[in-house]
């Protein structure tokens, strides 16, 4: 079974980062949370989270008369489609170009590249134990 892969527009990671603070919520409490850096009426909210409800983000379950929406999706999921989609779209798919990019355009203190050596190494490690296997 192939692993389904998630894009969510800029307004569905709004909602979706919303709903996964207050799991699980109304479509209320969610235009609230948001009101603060945008304006977005309640039925606009609504009409998204319907959406993403339909694209198989969310789902709902019915409480009393109130219809309270969870995540479908983990954070690790939707942020793994958004970098691999990304990775696709600017590098052909090539993580060295990416990773290349990023070393090259961005400051990083002795501290995050320790960081990141440290990743690297633990990687190589896990890599060559799982081929003696």
């Amino acid at each position: 079974m192939a692993k389904k892969k998630y894009e969510l527009t800029g307004a569905e990671w709004e909602i979706i980062q919303a709903v996964w603070e207050n799991e699980p919520c109304a479509a209320p409490a969610v235009q609230e949370k948001l009101e603060a850096r945008k304006s977005w009426t309640y039925s606009t909210v609504k009409t998204l989270m319907d959406r993403m409800v339909t694209k198989g983000l969310l789902k709902t379950e019915k409480f009393h008369n109130i219809i309270l929406y969870r995540s479908v999706i983990t954070k690790l999921q939707a942020q793994k489609s958004e970098v691999m989609r990304t990775v696709k779209r600017a590098f052909d798919g090539a993580l060295t170009p990416m990773m290349q990019f990023l070393l090259d355009n961005n400051t990083l203190s002795k501290k995050q590249l320790d960081e990141l050596e440290a990743l690297i190494k633990k990687k190589r490690i896990k890599s060559r134990s799982t081929k003696k296997k």
